[in-house]
């Protein structure tokens, strides 16, 4: 008998980021521990370079998908406009928005707090964990859990993250990639109810029984 089981966890603290490698055809699991938490994930192309480039894009998959919000099926794709991620499975609410840029220095410096932890230092810290370097500018993410929605006038609203504690998402890598997962510092606006908290990234391995 094949069973799947739990191989590894990795917790990302609240306000910091952490990098996996996935193998094509595996599959991880974003899990929103506390609840109300914003990640944002990033994905690049793992072609055995220290420096990566080819790299999800959430532009580019708006137009494949033709969705505001992600779905089970869906893929995201690069900016080559090849598939990197498969949606495989959501038990959260499904609200995943691929429109907001990842926080940085320059956002928090703009709101008066220039040494604010962001998402653009997380991507790098974690990539850096890994000996690897992003060679080109921060990547917008996939903001899983975030519930941005667009009113009518265009306006855009930023509400808390709908999700409870251990919601999740799950992925499959259609190709062989460095995954990076930040649980979003963001605490000016309400997008992670009360404060950031953390998330975890599960990966299951096969027990052969």
């Amino acid at each position: 008998m094949v069973t799947e089981t739990l191989s590894r966890r990795v917790v990302v603290p609240a306000r910091s980021g952490r990098a996996i490698r996935v193998g094509r055809g595996e599959r991880f699991r974003v899990v929103d521990l506390a609840g109300a938490q914003v990640g944002d994930l990033f994905a690049f192309g793992d072609d055995g370079r220290s420096v990566l480039t080819e790299h999800l894009s959430a532009s580019h998959t708006r137009a494949h998908t033709e969705r505001s919000f992600p779905a089970v099926g869906d893929d995201f794709v690069t900016d080559l406009r090849r598939p990197i991620l498969r949606v495989v499975a959501d038990d959260s609410p499904g609200r995943h928005d691929l429109l907001i840029a990842a926080c940085d220095p320059a956002r928090y410096a703009a709101l008066g707090v220039p040494d604010h932890p962001s998402c653009a230092q997380n991507l790098a810290d974690a990539l850096s964990g890994l000996g690897l370097v992003s060679g080109v500018p921060v990547p917008q993410p996939v903001n899983v859990f975030m519930n941005v929605p667009v009113a009518d006038d265009g306006t855009l609203g930023w509400l808390p993250a709908p999700t409870a504690p251990g919601d999740s998402i799950t992925f499959e890598a259609t190709t062989d990639c460095v995954v990076v997962v930040s649980a979003c510092p963001q605490d000016l606006t309400g997008i992670n109810g009360t404060e950031p908290s953390p998330l975890a990234i599960d990966q299951p391995g096969v027990d052969h029984r």
